[in-house]
């Protein structure tokens, strides 16, 4: 027997292991699973090329549990004692402490820096032991034993086979991983789609009402997943089974890209479209990276462009680097390439159903624009390519590219400034009238109801050239696509300020909310009031609340107008009564006021030219005193207005109505309206 040290600079390479390694001890069974089928290939490989020419048989890999043991053989390569040396003992490398502290946290760092996976069964195990005999000819079998000290044992033993068994004697802390379900989800986990057959103890079936072990091994995975074959060799069938498999519990997803790509790099991989029913569905890392069939991580930002995270599938490269074994990502210039290689590869899909079958693009459209949009906002690339296949609908549910639509409105849509205008609802039924009133203008509207589209409607604005996008109940029709200059106000100063103090005084008090009232000529026949909002303001709250940073405009108030059209023959009505109703009560106020205002005036002449400190305190004081009456009287002169609208029905009814009109209505202001209108209608 031969004793000796593992040669390492540091003697706290197994506490290091264990203690720092700890948060993915779980990692140890892909590890030496890997080993395991690494050294069967490599069989193969000689097999193949001549340099073996023994009998193969079966190459199957099997993990099974002791009472306190976890066991993983393969019939591999085999290592002889002198192998065994070489790779097993001489962990050799400079500066060890140096490296132990820089990488403490890191558990895959460690491993994987200096090749360190077989250590990992020390992360769970007491004591190792590798029984293995090399497939070279007249090979000794031999015997390796460490209990997770520098010290270690090699001997001769008997062993019938070539290949290796490594025993894990499982620590006390660890015991969960001598539970089955807890080592077969590992390796469901780890080791699905292995290129060599693994099997975890025996296949089951029911038998007298019970689950009894067959004869047969229990292969858990599947060692050629379509992933490996040619798109040619497959149907759809096959697609939709495979996404199936992965996600047990998913709607059928809408379109998949099969990558296969031998240069510059090699990438194998399917990604699948899946179909999003709402917000909560919008999980990333539901792509399975994997590095030879081996799983690495499902954490893929930097492999995949970010708006692809979105996607579901499988990737399988050799070639994205792996600083740590097979687990955390490294950018380098190759990782560009072929994030670069997938985002060509899913808009060149894209384009090609789009081209070939525009029919079936359309009707996925309103699943498929979330993945669209959020690759055209967050890479310029990919809007370059996406804005020939990216569509616009409009109300009717109407599908054109940018470029039909443009061509679509621009005759009609075109400001008197050369802009231009894009009309869009992000509500149909709510915005409905307003867009009724739109199209009776000849006009399209765009509906924008999409996740993103807030955002997507600012980015086009920087993108198209002379063009705005603008909401339908922004303003009224003839403002959001102004044509000619406009006419001058009919109202006279004192109608105007009589209607805004009638309709301000009878709005009812809502949190965070605003309305400013304003008097419009609109003609005859159009609508007697409507509610409009900025289209900045209500852009800017909405923004604030997918964007970071925009907070403040989502603590501000949502401000309306209220917009009375002074041609309708009701707000006419309103004014002649309200002119015969208050005219003695408010012409009095009016007379103090201009009273007050003339002598404000003459004081205010006097004071011209001097400094604040120049003029007598007096002067002051007599200025207050005229500002406070003033104020006085306006607050009286805007009560006489109040008293008039509190009792004036149709002024009621109209603010109801416009309030109705956008879903402000509610509890027993909607009540109050219902009663109103049935007395109205008797």
């Amino acid at each position: 027997m031969q004793k000796g040290n593992i040669g390492v600079t540091t003697e706290n390479i197994f506490p290091v292991i264990k203690k720092f390694l700890y948060s993915d001890h779980e990692i140890f069974l892909r590890e030496l699973v890997s080993n395991a089928v690494d050294a069967t290939q490599k069989l193969k490989t000689l097999a193949s090329i001549g340099e073996y020419n023994g009998e193969l048989g079966d190459l199957t890999i099997h993990v099974s549990l002791g009472k306190d043991t976890i066991t993983v053989s393969d019939r591999g390569l085999g290592l002889t004692a002198e192998e065994i040396d070489k790779y097993i003992n001489q962990i050799a490398f400079s500066g060890a402490n140096d490296f132990l502290e820089k990488y403490k946290n890191d558990a895959n760092a460690i491993i994987g820096h200096f090749g360190l996976g077989f250590y990992s069964a020390f992360m769970v195990a007491k004591k190792v032991e590798i029984i293995t005999k090399s497939y070279k000819e007249g090979a000794q079998a031999v015997k390796w034993t460490c209990d997770g000290s520098p010290e270690f044992s090699i001997e001769d033993t008997d062993k019938a086979d070539r290949g290796t068994d490594i025993v894990l004697y499982i620590d006390d802390d660890c015991k969960e991983f001598l539970e089955e379900p807890r080592i077969s989800a590992l390796l469901k986990k780890y080791c699905s789609f292995l290129p060599i057959p693994i099997a975890f103890g025996k296949k089951k079936e029911w038998k007298d009402g019970k689950q009894v072990e067959t004869s047969e091994d229990n292969i858990i995975n599947d060692v050629a997943p379509i992933w490996t074959l040619k798109p040619s060799e497959l149907k759809d069938e096959d697609y939709k089974k495979f996404y199936r498999e992965l996600y047990p519990m998913s709607d059928e997803p809408l379109f998949w890209i099969h990558l296969n790509v031998d240069y510059p790099f090699h990438l194998t991989g399917i990604l699948y479209f899946p179909k999003i029913k709402n917000n909560i569905e919008l999980t990333k890392n539901k792509i399975q990276l994997y590095c030879n069939q081996v799983y690495v991580t499902d954490s893929v930002e930097g492999i995949v462009p970010d708006f692809l995270t979105l996607l579901h599938g499988v990737l399988d490269s050799p070639d994205i680097p792996l600083n740590v074994s097979r687990s955390y990502l490294q950018s380098d210039a190759n990782v560009k390439k072929i994030s670069t290689y997938i985002t060509k590869k899913v808009s060149d899909r894209l384009q090609s159903i789009f081209k070939n079958d525009r029919k079936q693009f359309e009707e996925k459209w309103d699943d498929l624009k979330i993945f669209i949009h959020y690759g055209m906002l967050t890479q310029e690339d990919f809007y370059d390519r996406a804005k020939d296949f990216a569509l616009f609908t409009d109300a009717d549910g109407k599908h054109y590219t940018f470029d039909e639509y443009k061509t679509l409105i621009k005759d009609n849509q075109t400001d008197k400034d050369g802009n231009l205008i894009y009309l869009y609802a992000n509500n149909k039924e709510e915005q409905y009238s307003y867009i009724d009133v739109a199209k009776n203008k000849g006009y399209n509207v765009l509906l924008m109801d999409g996740q993103l589209d807030i955002a997507v409607v600012s980015m086009l604005e920087q993108k198209f050239e002379k063009s705005r996008f603008v909401r339908v109940d922004a303003d009224v029709i003839d403002n959001l696509i102004v044509k000619e200059d406009k006419k001058a106000e009919t109202l006279e100063a004192g109608q105007q300020e009589a209607l805004t103090s009638i309709f301000k005084s009878q709005l009812p008090q809502m949190d965070k909310t605003e309305f400013s009232i304003v008097s419009q000529s609109l003609g005859e026949s159009a609508t007697p009031v409507m509610i409009t909002q900025s289209e900045y303001m209500r852009r800017m709250k909405e923004m604030a609340n997918i964007q970071a940073g925009m907070s403040f405009y989502g603590e501000m108030p949502d401000m309306y107008n209220l917009v009375l059209n002074s041609d309708h023959v009701l707000i006419k009505g309103i004014l002649a009564d309200e002119n015969k109703e208050c005219a003695a009560e408010v012409g009095t106020v009016q007379g103090e006021m201009d009273n007050l205002n003339k002598q404000r005036d003459e004081l205010k002449k006097k004071q011209e030219g001097k400094k604040a400190d120049e003029i007598p305190t007096a002067e002051k004081d007599e200025m207050e005193a005229l500002d406070g009456k003033l104020e006085n009287l306006k607050k009286q002169k805007e009560q006489i207005y109040g008293d008039y609208a509190s009792k004036n029905k149709v002024v009621h009814q109209l603010i109801d109505l416009a309030l109705l009109q956008n879903g402000m209505l509610k509890g027993e202001a909607l009540s109050n309206f219902v009663k109103r209108s049935i007395e109205l209608i008797k």
